[in-house]
C-alpha cells in the first residue's frame, strides 16, 4: 500500500508513550510505509526567557518520540519529521492550537492524525479547555489513542512534593490574609488563623493551584506582585481623576465603547489577573475573558487609549514572567486591538 502520512501533537503527559506506540504500530496495520510527523505546538514566545526553556524542554520530549517511533516500528520503512509549532506566531487558547494543527496537516498531506487524550500544549502547559471540541469546531478529524491512563483527580492533585507546596502556599496565603482582617498580636487570632488556614489549605489547595509550584519561581511571582500591587492603585487613582474631570465637565464627553483585544498572557491565573485588574480601573470593564481574548467596555477615549496601550498588561506579564516578559510591544502596535461598536466602531 501506499504511505501513510500522521500527525501526532505531543506534550508531556503521562501517556504520550502509548500515544506514539499506537501511532506507529496502528498505522502499520494497513501501510508498508509510514512517515510520522511528530509536533509540539509552544504557548510562549521562543524569544523570552520562559520561551527558551519550554522550547528546549520540547526539543527534548521531540528527540524521545523520534526514538520512540524507532523502537516502534521494528524493520518496518518509517520516516520521521519533528517540528516545533508557533515558535514565529503567539499561540493562546485551544482554538489556536487546533487551527495551528490544521495548517500544518493541509500543508503536509496529513492523513491520519492520532491524538494524546491527556494532550496539553507545549512541553508542560496546562490547557483549561478542550483541545476536542476545537479540532471538531475547525473540521480536523482525529483519532484518539486508546491508552491507559490514571483518574483525573490523580493528575490535578500531583505527586508528593507537588502536594505539600501546594498545601504550603495555601495555608500561609489563608493565614495571612485572616490576620489581616484580625489582629495579628492576639493570640486567639494567631491560634484560630491557624486552624481556619489548615482547614482551607486542605479542602481547596488541589482546585486552586490545578499546576505545578515552582519553588524559587513562585516566591519571585510573589514579591513582583507586591509591586505590581502599588501600581494597580496608581493606575486606578489616576483613571479616577480622569473619570472625574469627565464628569464635572457640563457636556460630559463621554464614549461608550466596546473593544477587543486579545493580551499576551496565558490563560488561567495571568488572564485572571489581567481582567480583573482592568475591571478595578475605572473607565473600564472587562465583559468576557475567553483564551486571552478580552472584550472589554470602555466609558471614555483615554480610559480606551490606555487599554490599547498596554501598560496592564505589560505589569501582568512583569509579575508572571519578570522584566523579559513584560518588553513586548503594546497591543496597538501589535494590531490586536479591535473597535467593535460605539461612536468609533
Amino acid at each position: 500500500m501506499a504511505a501513510e502520512r500522521v500527525l501526532a501533537p505531543l506534550s508531556d503527559t503521562v501517556t504520550v508513550r502509548q500515544t506514539v506506540e499506537y501511532a506507529v504500530r496502528s498505522s502499520l496495520e494497513d501501510a508498508t510505509d509510514l512517515e510520522v510527523h511528530l509536533v509540539v505546538a509552544l504557548p510562549h514566545e521562543a524569544n523570552h526567557l520562559e520561551g527558551e526553556s519550554k522550547t528546549d524542554e520540547a526539543e527534548t520530549l521531540l528527540a524521545k518520540a523520534e526514538n520512540w517511533v524507532s523502537e516502534d516500528a521494528g524493520d518496518n520503512a518509517v520516516t520521521t519529521e519533528t517540528s516545533l509549532l508557533g515558535t514565529e506566531e503567539y499561540l493562546f487558547g485551544p482554538r489556536d492550537f487546533a487551527e495551528t494543527f490544521e495548517r500544518y496537516a493541509n500543508d503536509h498531506d496529513i492523513d491520519r492524525v492520532v491524538l494524546d487524550p491527556e494532550y496539553q500544549p507545549g512541553a508542560t502547559a496546562q490547557m483549561l479547555q478542550s483541545i476536542e471540541r476545537e479540532l471538531d469546531a475547525v473540521g480536523l478529524a482525529y483519532d484518539e489513542a486508546p491508552v491507559e491512563r490514571p483518574a483525573r483527580h490523580e493528575r490535578l492533585v500531583g505527586s508528593g512534593s507537588e502536594r505539600f507546596d501546594r498545601l504550603f502556599a495555601m495555608f500561609w496565603i489563608s493565614y495571612g490574609f485572616y490576620l489581616i482582617l484580625g489582629d495579628p498580636t492576639y493570640w486567639f487570632d494567631l491560634v484560630t488563623g491557624a486552624a481556619v488556614a489548615g482547614i482551607v489549605s486542605v479542602s481547596l489547595a488541589h482546585v486552586t493551584f490545578t499546576f505545578p509550584l515552582d519553588r524559587i519561581g513562585s516566591p519571585l511571582r510573589t514579591l513582583r506582585f507586591a509591586v505590581y500591587v502599588p501600581y494597580l492603585i496608581f493606575e486606578i487613582i489616576k483613571a479616577n481623576l480622569a473619570i472625574s474631570i469627565v464628569i464635572l465637565r457640563p457636556s460630559m464627553p463621554i464614549d461608550p465603547t466596546m473593544t477587543r483585544v486579545n493580551t499576551r498572557v496565558r490563560s488561567g491565573l495571568p488572564l485572571l489577573a489581567l481582567a480583573n485588574s482592568i475591571t478595578l480601573t475605572p473607565g473600564t470593564l472587562t465583559v468576557r475573558a475567553n483564551d486571552q481574548r478580552l472584550l472589554v467596555h470602555t466609558l471614555i477615549p483615554s480610559a480606551r487609549d490606555d487599554l490599547f496601550d498596554g501598560s496592564l498588561e505589560r505589569a501582568v506579564r512583569f509579575v508572571f514572567h519578570g522584566r523579559e516578559g513584560a518588553n513586548i510591544p503594546t497591543p496597538r502596535e501589535r494590531g490586536d486591538t479591535e473597535i467593535l461598536g460605539g461612536e468609533d466602531g
